[in-house]
């Protein structure tokens, strides 16, 4: 009893929204100042998918609905797998550019996924099933940071953090070499970012941020050739950013922060990338 009482704690905590931290924001490149978190990041400012759910059938409303309404629990993952999870997450996918109230909540999602066994349909003969393969990561994750840093991960910094991640990235993992004896490192690491993109583009929040004008049935789209926005939806509006100082694309070997987006008050159509 106690301890699903403190893993219940843990997902309230954690399917909280979190402060972002300022050196962890996209910067203005006019000001040099940090760009504040927002409530819609990317270049579609002013649209919601939402705003069309009334031409969805009732079903497609209820699912996409509850991906913002219905957060599970965290019931697979224990609560100091659920905190180490949780950073790790935070820098495969980070959301400094979101306000509290709008950050997407992987890690409940995720942790559903495992708990219900929910695959797809296949496994690599050199993986363990998914959710051992996840707890074998996480345990594999903490012994490379106390190896290059001789402390945990969660209190790493988000440099060394990615510096942890950057040799899992990289294939080649310099400690606990009992667990990749047990699972491919390679396969991990694209399960990993594979389970945080799915959920992540799977939101409505997301289909904001990259103008996706959600659920094509039952009503369809008109406009499928040059890229141009269907009707309800909005042109693309770029604006300048650039990568926060500590920031530094994975398997980047510069010493700087990678490019800036020089796309500043530029219109466009078609979906585009943000920070």
């Amino acid at each position: 009893m106690g301890k699903r009482k403190n893993t219940a704690a843990t997902a309230a905590t954690l399917s909280s929204g979190r402060v972002s931290r300022p050196d962890l924001l996209p910067i203005d490149p006019a000001t040099q100042r940090p760009l504040p978190p927002r409530a819609q990041p990317g270049y579609y400012p002013g649209f919601s998918t939402l705003s069309q759910q009334d031409f969805w059938d009732e079903a497609t409303r209820t699912v996409v609905l509850n991906r913002i309404r219905e957060v599970p629990p965290i019931r697979f993952f224990t609560p100091e797998e659920a905190v180490l999870m949780q950073a790790v997450l935070d820098r495969v996918l980070p959301q400094d550019d979101r306000d509290a109230d709008h950050q997407i909540p992987l890690l409940p999602f995720i942790d559903q996924r495992l708990y219900y066994g929910r695959i797809d349909g296949y496994r690599y003969d050199s993986m363990p099933p998914d959710g051992v393969a996840h707890r074998l990561g996480l345990r594999a994750i903490d012994a490379i940071a106390r190896h290059l840093h001789a402390t945990p991960f969660i209190t790493l910094g988000p440099t060394e953090q990615d510096e942890v991640l950057r040799t899992i990235h990289d294939g080649h993992p310099p400690a606990a070499e009992e667990i990749w004896r047990q699972m491919s490192v390679n396969y991990y690491w694209a399960m990993l970012i594979q389970d945080a993109a799915e959920v992540y583009y799977a939101h409505p929040f997301a289909w904001d941020e990259i103008g996706f004008g959600g659920p094509a049935y039952p009503r369809g789209y008109m406009r499928l050739e040059r890229g141009e926005p269907e009707p309800w939806e909005v042109r693309e509006t770029r604006y300048a950013w650039a990568p926060p100082p500590t920031a530094r694309s994975v398997g980047d070997t510069s010493n700087g922060p990678s490019s800036s987006h020089p796309g500043a008050d530029q219109a466009g159509g078609g979906q585009g990338g943000s920070h």
